[in-house]
């Protein structure tokens, strides 16, 4: 398992390698920049600060500067907020961000896992096609329709929630269900399909001929079979969920990074683009391993290969 783990870390050094360069030429391509505003400023002003923050320099010195200051862990300098870096803003909105992932993964997980259960266990019946229709609706409904029309319903005419912000308890739901709900689609069709294939195994039915009880057979038997494919889905799916954040956080206004990314994007804030990109792409490189080990866990048959 070391050696897998060892292998895999080794791999994903040219994958970032690749992303950052990739990242860091498209957004200097793209018309404007981080001094471009409506105010515009002197031609003299506007020379010291591209010497001061070194956009002054050649783009290839400039990315190997940006290289050497990345291998010291420092993301450099946010130009569109002078007094803080890019390591500051990261650390001050992350946590936002992996507190909305990860409540919305949860409720991916228990509606999905739940809906697909109740589908296969009760196959061909009204609960079956109940299940399915939900989970077909979730697969149609894209975000950024699901998300208002959430707000429209319990925050603006049942009033039980705020409508945008981030200061309770009660503002998590929202944006928890819209993303959610969204994948606990996919994983209630992948908990079906799994868990029909495992109830018709040999095992299964010596296990109820030997008398056990149907709640003993599909929890202690069937469940940890049947969630394979789900397991090898969570890869995409909690990589759906961070970018997909990115949009949640813009229409319920949550001060995560995902919603600074996409003013980043508009600011021209190079740095702050590079810092947030780096960032994503290593925690879904990271949580891709964690899938690819949970799954030889699951499954005997695969081997750290």
């Amino acid at each position: 398992m070391f050696r897998f783990i060892a292998r895999r870390l080794l791999e994903t050094i040219p994958v970032l390698l690749i992303i950052i360069t990739a990242t860091f030429f498209m957004i200097r391509f793209v018309p404007g920049g981080p001094f471009t505003s409506e105010k515009a400023v002197s031609p003299e002003i506007k020379a010291n600060l591209e010497a001061h923050y070194g956009l002054d320099k050649p783009l290839y010195e400039q990315y190997f500067d940006y290289l050497g200051s990345l291998l010291q862990g420092d993301f450099g300098p946010s130009f569109k907020y002078p007094n803080r870096t890019v390591n500051e803003i990261i650390a001050d909105k992350l946590p936002v961000s992996l507190e909305l992932g990860l409540t919305s993964l949860v409720v991916a997980l228990v509606v999905g896992i739940t809906l697909g259960v109740v589908a296969a266990v009760k196959r061909n019946t009204w609960l079956d096609y109940f299940s399915s229709a939900i989970a077909m609706t979730g697969i149609c409904i894209p975000t950024f329709v699901l998300g208002p029309l959430l707000v429209l319903v319990f925050a603006i005419h049942l009033g039980w929630f705020n409508a945008s912000g981030w200061y309770t308890s009660y503002d998590r739901v929202l944006p928890a269900a819209t993303l959610g709900l969204v994948y606990s689609a996919y994983v209630a069709r992948l908990t079906r399909g799994g868990m029909l294939e495992i109830l018709n195994q040999d095992y299964i039915r010596t296990a109820r001929a030997k008398g056990a009880s149907e709640f003993r057979v599909i929890f202690r038997h069937a469940l940890k079979g049947g969630l394979l494919p789900v397991v090898s889905f969570l890869g995409p799916a909690i990589a759906g969920i961070l970018t997909g954040s990115f949009v949640i956080e813009t229409i319920f206004q949550i001060p995560g990074l995902g919603r600074e990314f996409v003013n980043s994007a508009f600011n021209r804030d190079y740095t702050l683009v590079l810092g947030t990109v780096i960032l994503y792409a290593s925690l879904i490189i990271f949580l891709n391993l964690v899938v690819d080990v949970v799954q030889v866990w699951l499954n005997p048959k695969l081997k750290f290969d």
